[in-house]
């Protein structure tokens, strides 16, 4: 046995089904052994893909999604899909070539520093130099990138060491590791405190975050919040914890939120945050917001308690765990009143939302296309209870998250770094993990364009896509911010109106359809949906749309 065979022998042990990547001599060894295997490759057209339809996969499954890359360019180009991962806390092994160990520093053909450059945004990274150590650096890279706050893990693989005689092969049972022991289970003094607070609480609050489908404790919280009839709010990462349509949802916070939602954490006496990072999509002003208030903050990451804001009751465990043991206690809360009000803010703003619906239809004269959140809602509405939406990154995200309705499937995008392109590839991953399951990928035209040669891919392996192309010429998020902050004075902003997207589709031998106004809208969705086929749906919307 070589190094490469033990690696991909490690992967096997590791139940790995699926390999996102792209070949090249430095990491051949490692694709040459994966052909003894049952292991199946996915040749993605950007290294970046690989990475982004890996971490798509891992959502879906809960399992490390996994990619290999060549070295220099290919592994550089990886970075990308490994910042998105880490910003979102996804769970993937990352295997990149590397040139000859002996010339490593020396700046020969296709070397770079991938551990290096990579260090801000992976938990962990490995360089291998001993063949002898692949059993126990692989363990511990899928513990690691799978444990406490999960994330990325980089291994590093010189093409010599790949070429290595093993010594035998002995694969772990477990890890061993020193330095590295997070926290599961929550304290029972901090567990016990928040109890005390929540009982004397009159308005709680709970803000859920992208930790708590990390962690599988999405049917701990909700069951939570219906025993004690406390009202849940999200941040964009936490869509889909609790149906859009649930009695007890109030929305998403943050600057692109609901005004219910956003009015609910203003007014609440107390806020319980479970898996999530406090960021500024969600809480602009934290102190402003946390104010008078008594805060508990639930990660499982002890980084991320007190960062931003600081809780009146850290609490750090993971959060299924923490739930489970909330769900053991004698709690008694009354919330009537504050529901009351709640939905009093709730049905306000439909009101308000359905009142400008009309309005802007009204006045739909003076624009062209498609009303992009009346579009989100009757798609969702549409799709399967328990579909997949992935959201790419622009205007038509902020659209996808206001509008939504997310019932028991799944609401995907990149939240934490907001990686355009990020859609396309991550659905791949989506399809692969749960065939049977619809999945729909949302873009805008500036997006698309980025990672829409994955559209290859999906066809050569034949993994059905549905992909919607809302299209308005424009990159239309820096068009808008350029609107409100420099009083149209745009400036490169324009893309055009290529490519012909009915042409493109007719390149990948897919179904095409197109939108172009409200009045036939639901008809092309319904066709959009029933078409078993791979389909491309493009979407017109006109440039000045905001929202």
């Amino acid at each position: 046995m070589i190094a490469a065979d033990a690696i991909v022998k490690c992967l096997e042990m590791e139940g790995v089904e699926y390999v996102f990547g792209y070949p090249g001599v430095a990491i051949d060894p490692f694709f040459n052994s994966i052909l003894k295997t049952k292991i199946k490759t996915i040749l993605v057209r950007q290294e970046q893909c690989a990475a982004h339809a890996a971490n798509g996969y891992a959502r879906i499954t809960g399992k490390v999604g996994v990619c290999a890359v060549t070295s220099g360019p290919g592994a550089e180009n990886l970075i990308t899909g490994i910042a998105t991962a880490f910003a979102d806390s996804i769970p993937i092994v990352c295997f990149t070539g590397q040139v000859d160990s002996k010339l490593m520093g020396s700046d020969v053909f296709q070397e770079a520093d991938i551990s290096g450059a990579c260090e801000s945004f992976v938990k962990y990274s490995y360089i291998v130099r001993d063949p002898q150590e692949i059993p126990r650096i692989v363990k511990e890279a899928f513990y690691i990138a799978r444990s406490g706050r999960p994330g990325p893990v980089l291994i590093d693989l010189p093409s010599d060491v790949q070429m290595l005689k093993m010594n035998g092969f002995d694969y772990p049972d477990e890890v061993k590791m020193r330095t590295y022991r997070p926290t599961v289970e929550g304290h029972t003094v901090q567990i016990n405190k928040v109890m005390k607070e929540l009982s004397r609480a009159k308005r709680p609050i709970l803000c859920v975050g992208g930790g708590v489908q990390l962690s599988g404790a999405k049917e701990a919280v909700v069951a939570f919040a219906e025993k004690h009839r406390i009202p849940v709010v999200c941040t964009m990462m936490g869509i889909g914890v609790m149906a859009t349509d649930h009695e007890l949802f109030y929305g998403m916070v943050g600057n692109n939120g609901q005004p219910c939602g956003n009015r609910a954490m203003n007014e609440a006496d107390m806020i319980i945050m479970a898996g999530c990072r406090v960021a500024d999509r969600s809480f602009t002003q934290p102190d402003l917001i946390m104010a008078g208030k008594v805060l508990v903050h639930i990660d499982v990451d002890p980084a991320e308690i007190g960062k931003n804001a600081y809780p009146s009751i850290p609490l750090v465990g993971d959060i299924a765990h923490v739930f489970e043991a909330f769900l053991e206690q004698d709690l008694k809360v009354d919330t009537t009143d504050w529901l009351d009000t709640l939905n009093g803010y709730r049905s306000l703003g439909r009101n308000q939302k359905e009142a400008a619906l009309k309005l802007s239809l009204k006045t739909k004269s003076r624009r062209t296309g498609v009303m992009p959140a009346e579009f989100v809602r009757r798609l969702s509405l549409s799709m399967d209870d328990n579909a997949i939406y992935v959201a790419d990154v622009g205007q038509n995200q902020i659209w996808s998250c206001q509008n939504v309705d997310i019932r028991n499937g799944r609401f995907l995008t990149s939240g934490g770094m907001g990686t355009m392109g990020y859609a396309v590839p991550a659905m791949m991953g989506c399809r692969l993990a749960a065939p049977d399951v619809q999945a729909v990928a949302v873009c805008g035209d500036g997006g698309f364009q980025m990672t829409m040669m994955e559209l290859a891919t999906m066809k050569y392996y034949g993994i059905p896509c549905k992909i919607v192309v809302m299209k308005n010429t424009v990159l239309g998020l820096v068009r808008q911010h350029q609107h409100f902050v420099y009083h149209d004075d745009f400036s490169m902003i324009d893309i055009g109106a290529y490519p012909k997207l009915d042409m493109l589709a007719k390149a990948y031998d897919m179904d095409y359809l197109k939108v172009e106004d409200n009045d036939h809208m639901q008809e092309k969705i319904d066709a959009f949906l029933k078409d078993e086929n791979s389909v491309l749906m493009e979407v017109m919307v006109d440039p000045a749309e905001t929202v």
